[in-house]
């Protein structure tokens, strides 16, 4: 199985309460209101958001497949390579990022300042 943005978008939908929306003006899936997969600007990569531990466990584990750029330390958030040796993992982890999204309290709104 070959991932590029097209796949990793038809799978997240095919998970349940996923819908394709937007996330700081980009495409992503969301559940909950919140989103749990994004593109990415770094070129064969998209961004998957998941829990902190995540985050660190994946990348030690895995850090070709999984990593951050400087924007993204610190927070529940990591780049994942569409080039991974092993894409059942991936599809694995975006169901489990979908799980961690749709478990946390839903987003307020955001308010518009005058």
């Amino acid at each position: 199985m070959s991932l590029n943005w097209d796949a990793v978008i038809a799978f997240g939908l095919t998970l349940p309460d996923v819908e394709f929306s937007s996330h700081y003006g980009a495409p992503a899936l969301k559940t909950n209101g919140r989103a749990f997969l994004s593109p990415s600007r770094e070129a064969g990569s998209f961004c998957l958001h998941i829990g902190k531990d995540m985050v660190e466990m994946l990348m030690e584990t895995d850090p070709d497949t999984y990593w951050q750029t400087p924007h993204y330390v610190g927070w529940a958030g990591l780049l994942v390579r569409y080039d991974t040796p092993d894409p059942e993992r991936v599809l694995a982890t975006i169901r489990h990022a979908r799980d961690w999204a749709a478990s946390q309290p839903k987003p307020r709104p955001r308010t518009r300042k005058a």
